[in-house]
């Protein structure tokens, strides 16, 4: 289905009951941001500010469930386009043996064709106001977290041009507003667009680049979408829409955005100019990403339609808006994946715990020893993986989706000793447990059923695995230790999670030989040591905290008990002096205790019935000292 518009997605959202009005005045300095983890939190409804102090209305939390993802992709279910897509490429790729089965074809690439997008010689909607004096401050634009370097657009489509093939890049990266007509251009090392400014800067040429906001809420989806470089995002688009889009040109630079978007801010880069500060922000991670050195965007034009709606969203601890946004490119890339990659691929899942690129599961049709491995490296040599810092696959009927089933099969055919690979490679600007930015350690953990030649040395099994430990004893025994939570062994899952008061260098890998050596710990797979502010008591949070916080081949130890074995992972905090860590340590996200009591007591006028606390009372207490930066 193709949107007219971003308001005709929000009549429909509407229409569905999955929109909720806000006419009461709210802030777009903290407290829309508060307001919205609040409900994204909590399975909550997409929300429109029409009171933003600015002539325009705010959307957020457009796609934040399931339904709500696929009604803006025009599906009822997720799967759907996957499906679409692998019947498109068995079409494609069958081989025809007469001239009559390559005849029926025809209109299946006549559809192919009518994907692709077209430039109108028109004006578009997104042009029927022109700012006289372009403001980008007359916009609702967020300051989401406190320790934030400014407000941030959080959902731009930014366009840019290879200067030498004149191939077009839509991509979606924040952008820090400085000024009326300056904001920084946030685009890491390896995104297109900063090649794309790269070449320019080799030619000693002004890049221009056009920034879109609203319009069918697809363009926005297939701006984050992990396309192939060079395959442009608005055949996607098309594709999905069922219906090409329409483009038009711009006003001040020789670009084309879509005709039915919200706002067109032009501008331009100049690569001779010095970089500028941006950030920090509170990023997806859950953490602030630090302030760096970014380009110079030079705004030329602002346009809009005359009944724009500015769109946004928040990032921040997970679950948030973006989970679902992630979850669409699992389902939808899983198809292409298996098809021209890995054919042995079945399913896949990226948990919200783990921010896409933290923790990956696969699911795959063994056939063959060693399978594993293949898919593994594979996946981290094919574009965004290269990312990803544990990946686990497992073969057979486990429903990968159901995260306890999961981890039961996951613990019941892996063995640490075994079958747990260490590799390094690129990793997330963002991942800033990494020693040097950027690169770090991966792991893969072959969970696997294993054939007859994977078993070269049988490894005995122990007694049973315990379903508790002695908590009181350990603690007695070990000050240090402030929290163990080995609620999963009564669920079959061989995992512990320990907080520890580290207090010396050294100090996680002296306590796990001394606890391992306790004859409790014999049969348990994996313990994962984690700071003593962290509240482990909830698994989804200790996960989500494990896989930012560890470079998993560096920060790892085996212990073997005899005929088994235990792999530990210290999940602590690093730093210079404990762990000769030379990098800064960034602090997790919460609301300040003021922007929380300002939205209590709004909270009533707001129509959100049922009252939801802060999300952020949960986190306070776990802050570092300090602010962005821990202390």
């Amino acid at each position: 289905m193709a949107f007219k518009n971003l308001r005709h997605f929000i009549d429909t959202l509407e229409a569905a009951g999955e929109l909720v009005r806000i006419k009461e005045y709210v802030n777009p300095c903290l407290e829309i941001p508060e307001i919205t983890d609040r409900i994204s939190k909590n399975n909550g409804p997409a929300l429109l500010f029409e009171n933003t102090g600015t002539a325009f209305p705010l959307l957020i939390n457009s796609m934040g469930s399931s339904r709500r993802m696929a009604m803006a992709l025009g599906v009822s279910d997720l799967d759907d386009i996957g499906i679409e897509i692998e019947s498109l490429f068995r079409k494609l790729s069958t081989p025809k043996n007469n001239i009559v089965e390559k005849l029926k074809m025809l209109p299946q690439l006549s559809e192919i064709a009518s994907w692709m997008p077209v430039v109108k010689n028109t004006r578009g909607e997104c042009q029927e106001v022109v700012m006289k004096d372009p403001d980008i401050t007359k916009l609702p634009v967020l300051k989401c977290w406190p320790e934030d370097g400014g407000h941030f657009l959080t959902l731009p489509v930014i366009h840019t041009r290879d200067p030498l093939t004149g191939i077009r890049n839509a991509g979606l990266y924040r952008m820090q507003v400085f000024g009326p007509t300056l904001t920084a251009m946030h685009w890491h090392r390896h995104k297109v667009s900063a090649k794309h400014f790269n070449e320019y800067k080799k030619l000693g040429r002004i890049m221009p680049v056009v920034v879109a906001l609203g319009g069918d809420p697809a363009y926005t989806y297939c701006a984050t979408a992990p396309l192939p470089e060079g395959v442009d995002e608005y055949l996607l688009a098309g594709f999905i829409r069922k219906k090409k889009v329409s483009m038009v040109r711009c006003i001040t630079q020789n670009a084309e955005v879509p005709s039915d978007c919200d706002f067109v801010i032009e501008g331009y880069i100049d690569p001779s100019e010095d970089f500028i500060l941006e950030g920090p922000f509170g990023d997806h991670t859950g953490y602030y990403s630090l302030a760096d050195y970014y380009p110079r965007f030079h705004i030329t034009a602002i346009t809009h339609r005359k009944n724009a709606v500015y769109p946004a969203t928040i990032v921040g601890i997970p679950p948030q808006e973006d989970a679902w946004i992630g979850k669409a490119t699992e389902r939808i890339f899983l198809a292409p994946i298996k098809m021209t990659l890995i054919p042995e691929i079945t399913d896949m899942s990226m948990p919200v715990e783990g921010v896409f690129h933290n923790l990956v599961i696969v699911k795959i049709k063994k056939d063959y020893p060693g399978q594993a491995m293949k898919v593994m490296n594979a996946l981290w040599g094919a574009g965004q993986m290269m990312f990803n810092k544990i990946m686990i696959v497992v073969d057979g009927d486990v429903n990968i989706h159901n995260e306890a089933e999961a981890a039961r099969y996951i613990s019941d055919n892996a063995d640490p000793a075994r079958d747990i690979f260490f590799s390094q490679g690129p990793m997330d600007v963002l991942d800033h447990a990494c020693s040097s930015m950027a690169f770090g350690g991966k792991m893969g953990i072959d969970a696997t059923k294993k054939l007859p030649e994977e078993i070269t040395a049988p490894i005995k099994k122990s007694t049973a695995p315990p379903t508790a430990l002695p908590a009181a004893e350990i603690k007695k025994q070990f000050p240090e230790v402030v929290m163990l939570n080995d609620s999963l062994l009564a669920r079959g899952v061989s995992l512990v999670f320990i907080s520890v008061k580290k207090e010396r260098s050294g100090h996680i890998k002296a306590l796990n030989e001394q606890l391992l050596q306790m004859q409790c710990f014999e049969s348990v797979k994996v313990i994962i040591y984690l700071d003593h502010t962290i509240d482990i008591s909830g698994i989804a949070d200790a996960v989500w905290r494990f896989c930012n916080n560890a470079d998993p081949k560096r920060d790892h130890y085996i212990y073997r008990h005899g005929d088994t074995s235990t792999i530990s992972f210290d999940g602590t905090r690093k730093t210079r002096e404990m762990d000769g860590f030379s990098r800064d340590w960034p602090n997790i996200l919460a609301s300040d205790e003021a922007t929380i009591q300002k939205v209590d007591k709004l909270w009533d006028r707001l129509g959100l019935g049922k009252f939801i606390p802060s999300p952020s009372l949960k986190y306070r207490g776990q802050l570092y000292k300090g602010g962005a930066v821990a202390e």
